[in-house]
């Protein structure tokens, strides 16, 4: 149950990001949804060995070469899908932060880890 309701929560949160930002598009809930979910199997099998590949630079820039590496992910699954679109790879990096902030808000409060 707490997985469904993560999801959802994180389609919230992707709607939230497109409606601050401009260069994020999303074109409906199910689109969020479908999003959503593909940002989350991105983020499981890409993001780690791309976090391994350049660990050298990540450990040159104190870990903020991450941020480029979620936009970069963040920006690719907007070219792949329909219905969800990333104009240009900063607002990728910029919709990628503020959709993990809105996500772990959104988590942080509705979510019992009782």
């Amino acid at each position: 149950m707490k997985l469904l309701l993560g999801w959802v929560l994180n389609a919230l949160a992707l709607l939230a990001v497109a409606y601050l930002l401009p260069n994020i598009h999303v074109a409906s809930f199910l689109s969020a949804l479908l999003a959503s979910f593909i940002i989350g199997l991105v983020n499981i099998l890409i993001r780690p060995l791309l976090i391994l590949l350049t660990l050298p630079i990540t450990v040159l820039t104190l870990g903020l070469f991450i941020l480029v590496i979620n936009g970069v992910l963040f920006y690719f699954v907007g070219q792949s899908l329909q219905g969800f679109h990333v104009d240009t790879l900063m607002a990728g990096v910029l919709g990628a932060l503020l959709y993990s902030v809105f996500s772990w808000l959104l988590a942080a409060l509705l979510i019992d880890d009782k």
